[in-house]
């Protein structure tokens, strides 16, 4: 890798994530020490109920951490105002909150909204940027369709686009492949792969996908019950890592293969 992309654009140390009620408090996961940097494709993957939800909520500011420090460019998390952070994080979420009776041009254009002036009028810069996000997305033919008319992997391309349009150095996706077939699931993991060596940002995604994560991920952060691990795929995979992410009365991982088998 060149030394830009050294550069460290996420980090947390000593994170512990969960929730805070009047009665008590709930620790999810601790000791999270994560770097991701510049130009890296990296998948949160874990068993269900594990914490991925929540550790992106806490790195996107929608709850707070319970203790340590995040850091994004080397400013704490808790410093940037919102504005700051909408130019330098974008996210897409799995339930869409935007109303789809908009075009696909319009809704990648909301990407804009950090820069746009208060009554949110598009530049042309603004819109050379939308126009450059849905070209890298391969969705130019459907800017004039209405997002209704979409099915759901060209809608979750539109929701890429406009991350892509809001111009940030990272973008975090939740279960950006739910609901998609197989191939659909490969085509937006494999977009994701050549958008992060293309723009070289920083995209991090969680996904039940294990096995297609390994295979197209720079970094990954792996959630078991007692730790949470951040390497390449070929370091986990050396130290056993998925073999602790599973019960193995059901399901081994195949050091050789580098995926998941149902055992017989």
């Amino acid at each position: 890798m060149s030394s830009e992309n050294q550069h460290i654009v996420l980090k947390t140390e000593a994170l512990s994530i969960g929730y805070v009620s009047k009665k008590a408090q709930t620790i999810v996961a601790s000791n999270i020490n994560i770097e991701l940097k510049k130009g890296e494709l990296v998948g949160l993957i874990g068993a269900n109920g594990i914490g991925k939800s929540t550790l992106l909520r806490t790195l996107t500011r929608v709850q707070p951490e319970l203790n340590g420090n995040i850091a994004i460019n080397e400013k704490r998390l808790q410093d940037y105002s919102n504005l700051e952070l909408a130019k330098a994080l974008s996210i897409v979420l799995t339930e869409s909150l935007v109303s789809k009776n908009l075009t696909v041009f319009e809704l990648v254009a909301l990407g804009r909204q950090p820069y746009t002036n208060w009554v949110g009028n598009l530049s042309e810069d603004d819109v050379q940027m939308v126009n450059k996000a849905l070209e890298q997305t391969n969705i130019s033919d459907l800017k004039n369709k209405k997002c209704f008319e979409l099915s759901d992997g060209q809608f979750q391309k539109v929701m890429i686009s406009r991350a892509l349009a809001q111009d940030t150095d990272i973008i975090i996706l939740d279960e950006p492949t739910t609901h998609l077939d197989m191939y659909h699931k490969a085509y937006v993991l494999k977009l994701l792969q050549k958008l992060a060596k293309d723009t070289n940002k920083t995209i991090l995604f969680s996904s039940h996908e294990i096995d297609l994560a390994i295979q197209l991920c720079d970094k990954l952060v792996v959630m078991t019950d007692n730790q949470v691990v951040s390497d390449e795929p070929c370091n986990l995979i050396l130290k056993g890592t998925f073999d602790k992410l599973f019960p193995k009365d059901l399901i081994s991982f195949d050091d050789e293969t580098g995926s998941f088998r149902v055992n017989k």
